[in-house]
C-alpha cells in the first residue's frame, strides 16, 4: 500500500524517520503529498560512531550522533521533533512462519477489527527467551475453508484463518535502540525492520507481484526481503556491509582508513576484469613519507573477493527460501554499497538472476522546501531507508485512521441495530396486548383464537 492523496497536503501530519546506520544516522522529515507522493520537509545527517554492524555497541556516541542529525533536520523543516519511526536491523534479526485462527459468532464479514484481532494474537507467542517481536505480517488467508484470499475485509465468513510472517529479534538490541531514542527526548512510534523501510522506497507492487529479491548492503549489515505475489516471504540479515570491504582495503593497500574509503568509493569496482592493468593511484604518504602507488586493478580484486562472498550470502538465502525459480522481477539492490561499480554484473554472473539497482525517487516529490542539490543527493541508494522510514510511517497514521473510522461506523451500527431491537420490542409488545385486546372482548380463549389464526 502506497501512501494515499491527502485531501490536503498542509494538513497531512509530518512523519519523522529515523535510521540508526553503521556508517551515518539520518534523520527524514516528511509528510504525504499528491499523486502518491512523499514531500521531503528536512533532512539532518550526522558520522555513525557508536553503532556497529546494525547494533548499538556505544550508547553515549549514537545519542550524540542523534542528537546532531535532529538539530539539523529541525533547522531546516522548522519542525520540532518528538516523535519518530526508528529503522532496526542486526545479525539477531529471525523470522518465523506461524498460522492463526479467529472464529466468529455470526456469518458477519470480515473487518479490520478483526484482522487486527488475529495479528494481536500473535504477539501472544512464546519465544524463545530473550526474544521480542517485531512485526506480524500477515500472507495469506482462509474464509471458511476457501484458501487463498489476499483481501479478507470485507468477505462474509465465520472462521478466518491466517499465515503471518513473524520477524523477531534480540530483547537486549531492541531495549539499547530505545534507550538511546529516550535519551535523545524523543518518543518512538513505530520500529521498523529496515528491508521492508527499504522495499517501501525502491520497489513498486508490480515487482512484489511477480518476485523480487531486495539486496539493502548498507554499512554494517546486509538486508535481504523476498517479495512473491505481492506478499512478503522471507528476511534475513547478513551481518557483512560495505565498512568490511574498507577494512579489507585498508589491510590490502597499507593505507589509512579514511584513505581507503576515499579508494571504495571513487575507484572502487566489484569486477578486476573491466579495469585496465596500467591504471595507478598515487596515496599521499603519512607525516612527509613517500607517496603509494596502488593498482586500479589490484584493488578491485581485493573489493571483488569481499562481494562475491557477500553476495554467495545472499543467494544462499534465496535458495533457502524456496523462491529461487519464481524471481520473475530479480534482484534489486539498493543501500550504500549498491553504488559500487560493476555490481550487477558481478550479481547476475554469481545468481545468474536479472539485477537492476534500486533508487528511492519514484515516491519523492517536489519540493521549495529543500535545495535542489539536496534533494538530488537523497534520491542515492544509500537513503532508500530514511525515505522508507517515512513511507511507512505515513501508512501507519493512515492505517490508525482507518481502523479508528471502521471502530465508529461500528459503534454507530451497533447503535442502530438496538434502536432497531427497541422498536421491535416495543412493537412486540404493542401487538401481543391488542391481540389480548381482543381476546378478551371477544371472549374468546387461546387456543380457538390461535386456530382462527
Amino acid at each position: 500500500m502506497k501512501p494515499r492523496l491527502a485531501e490536503n497536503e498542509k494538513d497531512s501530519p509530518i512523519i519523522v524517520g529515523l535510521d540508526i546506520g553503521t556508517t551515518k544516522i539520518c534523520v527524514t522529515v516528511g509528510r504525504r503529498s499528491g499523486a502518491n507522493k512523499i514531500e521531503l520537509l528536512g533532512v539532518g545527517k550526522a558520522e555513525s560512531s557508536g553503532v556497529n554492524r546494525g547494533v548499538v555497541a556505544n550508547i553515549q556516541r549514537t545519542v550524540s550522533s542523534i542528537r546532531d542529525a535532529v538539530s539539523i533536520a529541525e533547522s531546516q523543516s522548522n519542525v520540532d521533533i518528538k516523535v519518530v519511526n526508528v529503522g532496526i536491523a542486526g545479525q539477531h534479526i529471525k523470522s518465523i512462519q506461524h498460522r492463526g485462527i479467529l472464529t466468529k459468532r455470526d456469518y458477519d464479514e470480515v473487518t479490520r477489527i478483526d484482522v487486527e484481532q488475529l495479528i494481536s494474537d500473535m504477539y501472544k507467542l512464546v519465544l524463545p527467551p530473550g526474544e521480542e517481536i517485531i512485526h506480524v505480517l500477515p500472507q495469506e488467508f482462509t474464509i471458511d475453508n476457501e484458501p487463498g484470499i489476499k483481501e479478507p475485509i470485507g468477505m462474509a465468513g465465520r472462521r478466518v484463518e491466517a499465515n503471518f510472517h513473524i520477524i523477531s529479534g534480540r530483547v537486549t538490541d531492541i531495549n539499547n535502540i530505545k534507550r538511546c531514542v529516550d535519551n535523545s527526548d524523543l518518543e518512538i512510534s513505530s520500529l521498523v525492520l529496515e528491508p521492508l523501510a527499504s522495499s517501501e522506497a525502491v520497489l513498486d507492487d508490480e515487482e512484489k507481484t511477480a518476485g523480487v529479491v531486495l539486496v539493502d548492503i548498507g554499512g554494517g549489515t546486509t538486508d535481504v526481503a523476498i517479495f512473491h505475489e505481492g506478499i512478503i516471504r522471507h528476511t534475513a540479515v547478513i551481518p557483512l556491509g560495505g565498512n568490511i570491504v574498507t577494512e579489507d582495503i585498508k589491510q590490502g593497500c597499507s593505507v589509512l582508513r579514511n584513505q581507503a574509503e576515499q579508494l571504495k568509493v571513487r575507484y572502487g569496482s566489484a569486477l578486476a576484469d573491466e579495469n585496465k592493468d596500467n591504471e595507478v593511484i598515487c596515496v599521499p604518504g603519512i607525516r612527509g613519507r613517500e607517496p603509494k602507488e596502488i593498482s586500479v586493478k589490484n584493488l578491485a580484486y581485493i573489493i571483488q573477493a569481499r562481494m562475491e562472498e557477500i553476495i554467495e550470502h545472499v543467494y544462499y538465502e534465496i535458495k533457502s527460501s524456496g523462491y529461487e525459480d519464481k524471481l520473475i522481477a530479480g534482484i534489486v539492490i539498493t543501500g550504500g554499497g549498491a553504488q559500487l561499480k560493476h555490481l550487477v554484473q558481478l550479481v547476475e554472473y554469481i545468481t545468474g538472476i536479472g539485477c537492476r539497482i534500486g533508487y528511492p525517487n519514484e515516491y519523492l516529490a517536489k519540493t521549495e522546501m529543500l535545495h535542489k542539490q539536496a534533494l538530488e543527493e537523497l534520491k542515492s541508494p544509500m537513503y532508500a531507508t530514511s525515505i522508507g522510514l517515512l513511507i511507512k510511517g505515513v501508512q501507519a497514521v493512515e492505517e490508525a485512521e482507518a481502523t479508528e473510522q471502521e471502530v465508529e461506523t461500528s459503534k454507530k451500527m451497533g447503535k442502530v441495530k438496538e434502536i432497531a431491537e427497541e422498536k421491535n420490542k416495543k412493537e412486540s409488545w404493542f401487538s401481543k396486548l391488542l391481540s389480548d385486546f381482543i381476546k378478551d372482548d371477544a371472549g374468546i380463549d387461546d387456543d380457538t383464537f390461535i386456530g382462527r389464526k
